[in-house]
């Protein structure tokens, strides 16, 4: 009787992998970014992870909610400041470890405008030219709430597979 079983586990098998095959590579999710508001658009399914993160003088704990996709890896992190002087400090500290991480790359930074964010510290983006690990994409940006501030780096390490990952995943970035 084992010999029937095996054609039909082989077409199932088949068929499982041809519906493999074609699921997108690129998965865009609405996901929420710690209990601020803002919601990300990722491309997949996030993992979640809390780290401690050297910013100035201060360490500071850090949620990150992020994925792999195509080629790159897309991720948000969060962190509350108490007030905006702390969150001005905290943003230049960031950045410039960010920057440092970088190393020798070619960097571009350039002030942009985005819906509901803070004026200080006001957004910056960040892009790099491809280098041994592919071009990096960052975007700082904050928001004053309820006496607090929230602040947030969006990263694109890598080269997405698709060339129009990169501007949904920043676009897709939306403050309550």
């Amino acid at each position: 009787m084992p010999f029937p079983f095996r054609p039909r586990f082989a077409t199932l098998a088949l068929a499982a992998a041809a519906f493999g095959a074609c699921s997108p590579v690129f998965n865009w999710r609405e996901i929420p970014i710690a209990d601020d508001g803002l919601i990300a658009l990722l491309p997949c399914k996030a993992d979640r992870a809390t780290r401690m993160l050297p910013l100035g003088a201060e360490l500071i704990s850090v949620d990150v909610t992020g994925c792999e996709a195509g080629g790159a890896t897309f991720a948000v992190a969060h962190a509350a400041a108490s007030d905006a002087a702390q969150a001005d400090a905290w943003m230049r500290a960031w950045r410039a470890a960010t920057r440092t991480q970088l190393g020798s790359a070619p960097v571009a930074e350039t002030p942009i405008v985005m819906a509901r964010a803070a004026e200080s510290p006001g957004p910056i983006r960040l892009d790099t030219q491809p280098g041994a690990s592919g071009p990096t994409h960052v975007l700082w940006f904050a928001q004053q709430r309820a006496g607090k501030v929230a602040l947030y780096q969006a990263t694109v390490l890598g080269k997405p597979s698709s060339t129009e990952a990169l501007a949904i995943f920043f676009e897709g970035l939306r403050l309550p």
